[in-house]
């Protein structure tokens, strides 16, 4: 008989906003078209239902022993840090073992995603050398989180672009109006902002709304449900799977030394 394979659990911060559920809801349907024969569930953290202890719940309620927990995050920050791991200690039901992947950034995956919603807000590939980007991210107060959005930026930069500017929402600056100034100021000839973040809500708005403000001639889309966001979610589970039944073949030898 085949093992029956972990379970994935996307783990997502929870909005007010219908848009970012509406957004959690795609990736688990096209990740669960990527993965026939796994159980693919979701939890938020805060603000929406299911919360995360009842969707650990409910898979140990239906008979689920082992569950991939992948944290639908771009960068390790505070709730990658703390409130994750803690929720995942404290709310785990006994008999469910659960493993817990890296959040998804970075990856290049990811600069793939960022692309393809350059060119569908109309940024022409040819354009790339006198086009100025700006990435712009929510912002944490966490260092880690932003200095990879500025390692980021130096990656995406060196494919090409005239220059690519990191901007935040909040916590910390330079907010997206002041990078889209900033970049005319460098003599970009086009000014586009990316929206470095998975799914539409209060803080996006904000960033298009900055960018809009100083005169951005393009705004993209969040991620969101792209592509490469599901072969990035698809492959986090593969590994945290490995990673689980390495803990499992642990587990079992050691229970018969």
């Amino acid at each position: 008989m085949t093992d029956t394979p972990p379970a994935l659990l996307l783990v997502a911060h929870g909005s007010r906003d219908p848009r970012h559920a509406a957004t959690v809801a795609a990736l688990r349907t096209r990740v669960a078209a990527r993965l026939p024969g796994v159980r693919v569930a979701a939890g938020f953290l805060d603000l929406r239902a299911p919360d995360v202890p009842t969707a650990l719940g409910r898979l140990a309620e239906d008979g689920v022993r082992t569950a991939v927990a992948v944290p639908l995050l771009l960068t390790h920050a505070f709730h990658a840090s703390t409130d994750i791991p803690d929720v995942l200690r404290t709310a785990t039901p006994p008999g469910l073992a659960v493993h817990r992947t890296p959040v998804l950034g970075p990856s290049p995956l990811l600069l793939s995603a960022l692309e393809r919603r350059l060119r569908e807000a109309g940024v022409p590939a040819h354009a790339r050398r006198t086009t100025g980007v700006v990435l712009a991210a929510a912002g944490s107060s966490d260092p880690t989180a932003t200095a990879a959005v500025e390692a980021l930026a130096r990656t995406w930069q060196s494919t090409g672009w005239h220059t690519v500017r990191p901007a935040y929402a909040s916590a910390t600056g330079p907010r997206t109006d002041d990078a889209v100034r900033a970049l005319r100021a460098d003599g970009c000839h086009r000014v586009a902002v990316a929206r470095y973040m998975l799914a539409p809500g209060r803080l996006p708005d904000r960033i298009a709304a900055g960018a809009h403000a100083a005169g951005a001639d393009a705004v993209a889309e969040p991620l969101g449900a792209a592509r490469e966001v599901v072969t990035l979610l698809v492959r986090r589970y593969e590994e945290g799977a490995v990673g689980a039944a390495a803990r499992t073949g642990t587990r079992e030898a050691r229970a018969a030394a």
